[in-house]
């Protein structure tokens, strides 16, 4: 009989550093990839609308304001959500948080297809962010908790893969629908409202996976613990008694000083919130707007655009599920190392070739850009849910895709009308900074926690 809150604690942290250590199975995998696979709805719920907004823009007629606010609204919803889901995933488990989210996705994405004008779209895509942000924050805590050290890594790193697939399928999509000759304001209406459909399945296939086994055991639900266990890591996790306890949970606001305890964690969660932030910067203001980027360089045709952008995003997607599977050689840091490196020196040609007016060029420039940026964006997310404490390991997922999602609501919002008054170029280069100082970041912040596996309390982190 267990008869005080503090042995509760220990051994529950006992098994959490157990269930962090055991190789995985089949069923983790699948798991890992279907928790990885929301990114595909997430990419087109996101992006989609940078590749309808010239279709958007002909219907409502908005200033270059309240069209920013359109293309940003929903990542500020997400900035919400993310808060939101990390906490709530943390105090009533993963399984309930992520199907709420899966089944508002359904309706907020067919809901957005019927705005009667920009501000109408505005709030549905706001409100569309929220589950987007929640179930990131839930899904990375579900694939660093049911795969093994470097597996759960690796498929962490593959989201800027799965984005880069969302956004192939986005143009092709949308490309298709434009050379039937659809009536434009029915065209950016499915284009959003498609988003529902990926959405519906991953949300019937995700229905029998239960909740992982750490967050049981941190909430003293040993007994569905130990089954859970057995059937992802297969192993019964013996050292757990065979019935539920009532466990106190820590205060969410300590998570940042339990972080901030060990110099590993400390270091590799500062890193991820530079990274997160950096990526989320370089992305929204340049690949984000390249449709009209294209556009204002003098690439007037719709199908030429596309057919560009195809290009450059299947070449993005190759790179990010390359950078996942070179990680266990390169590093973390070495991944972010390149990884941000190529993306400064690709913006600053890509701000050179506006300002000479070398619209051929162009193109190359973004495609060298987009390889390099889903090598420095693949692991942001992975280190800072990786290294947080179990107990607080959705919270701290949630909290480092506020660093993704605030800046990218800002600069999406902002950028039209920065480069409406300093122009393009100038406004590349500005962007540029931002890679340059993750890139410094790499290499004096980030140390190499590939293959780190937690330990509490009177026990270091031990990285392999």
């Amino acid at each position: 009989m267990i008869s005080s809150q503090e042995e509760l604690q220990k051994l529950s942290d006992k098994a959490a550093a157990h269930v962090l250590s055991m190789e995985g199975t089949q069923t983790g995998t699948r798991t890992g990839w279907l928790m990885i696979t929301t990114i595909l709805i997430e990419a087109w719920d996101l992006y989609s609308i940078s590749f309808l907004l010239i279709f958007i823009k002909d219907e409502f007629k908005p200033d270059a304001a309240l069209l920013g606010l359109a293309s940003a609204s929903v990542q500020l919803g997400a900035l919400v959500g993310a808060v939101l889901g990390g906490w709530a995933a943390d105090r009533v488990g993963r399984r309930k948080v992520f199907l709420t989210t899966m089944a508002l996705f359904v309706v907020l994405a067919t809901a957005q297809a019927f705005a009667h004008n920009m501000w109408e779209l505005v709030i549905v895509r706001f409100f569309l962010g929220v589950p987007l942000g929640s179930d990131i924050a839930s899904g990375y805590t579900y694939i660093m908790e049911s795969m093994p050290k470097g597996k759960r890594e690796v498929m962490g790193n593959r989201w800027q893969g799965m984005f880069g697939l969302g956004e192939v399928c986005c143009i092709i999509v949308v490309t298709i629908m434009f050379l039937s000759g659809m009536n434009h304001d029915l065209l950016w209406r499915i284009g959003l409202g498609l988003g529902a459909i990926p959405a519906l399945t991953l949300f019937l296939m995700r229905l029998d996976i239960p909740d992982t086994a750490l967050s049981l055991i941190q909430s003293g639900k040993f007994k569905q613990a130990k089954k859970v266990a057995k059937q992802i890591f297969n192993d019964p996790l013996d050292m757990l008694p065979d019935e539920d306890y009532q466990i106190q949970r820590p205060r969410t606001r300590d998570f940042l000083a339990d972080i901030w305890k060990d110099k590993t964690r400390r270091r590799a969660s500062i890193y991820a919130w530079i990274s997160n932030a950096a990526q989320g910067i370089e992305f929204s203001a340049f690949g984000f707007y390249l449709p009209i980027i294209f556009t204002l360089a003098g690439i007037n045709d719709m199908v030429t655009i596309n057919f560009l952008l195809a290009g450059i995003y299947i070449l993005a997607t190759i790179s990010g599920f390359v950078a996942p599977e070179i990680t266990p050689k390169l590093g973390h840091r070495g991944i972010s190392q390149w990884g941000f490196g190529g993306t400064f020196v690709s913006l600053v040609v890509a701000s050179i070739f506006l300002a000479l007016g070398w619209n051929i060029a162009l193109p190359l420039a973004a495609a060298c850009l987009m390889w390099f940026h889903y090598w420095s964006a693949s692991n942001g997310m992975t280190i800072c849910s990786m290294v947080a404490p179990s107990r607080y390991k959705a919270t701290a997922s949630g909290f480092g895709y506020i660093f993704v999602k605030l800046p990218n609501f800002l600069t999406i919002f902002l950028f039209p009308v920065l480069f409406k008054q300093v122009g393009t170029s100038i406004a590349t280069a500005i962007v540029s900074l931002s890679s340059l100082i993750a890139f410094l970041a790499a290499i004096f912040i980030l140390p190499e926690v590939y293959g780190y596996i937690e330990r509490q309390k009177e026990e270091p982190a031990v990285v392999k």
